[in-house]
């Protein structure tokens, strides 16, 4: 989980798992586009929203615009270094 600055794990051994870590800096760039509160208050609209969509927790979390963009790309080692500014903003399904 990312938490503006930090990136929380559950195990020791997943601070060794680059794409997680990809994933998560992911988080943190959005984070620190959108000045850290709005970032947050915009995931969780659009969790509520994906709620009411998909009427199941998994596939809502799952199709979160910041979510699908991190997932997207946690395998490019060198996604970060080329992302575009508000990169997430091509991840959104009306």
């Amino acid at each position: 989980m990312a938490i503006f600055p930090f990136i929380l794990i559950k195990h020791r051994d997943l601070k060794n798992d680059a794409q997680l870590i990809r994933h998560e800096t992911i988080h943190l760039r959005q984070e620190l586009e959108l000045l850290i509160l709005p970032f947050y208050i915009l995931y969780l609209v659009n969790y509520l929203i994906n709620i009411i969509r998909y009427r199941n927790r998994e596939k809502a979390y799952l199709n979160i615009i910041f979510e699908r963009e991190a997932y997207a790309h946690e395998a490019d080692n060198d996604y970060l270094k080329q992302r575009k500014f508000w990169g997430w903003l091509k991840f959104i399904k009306l």
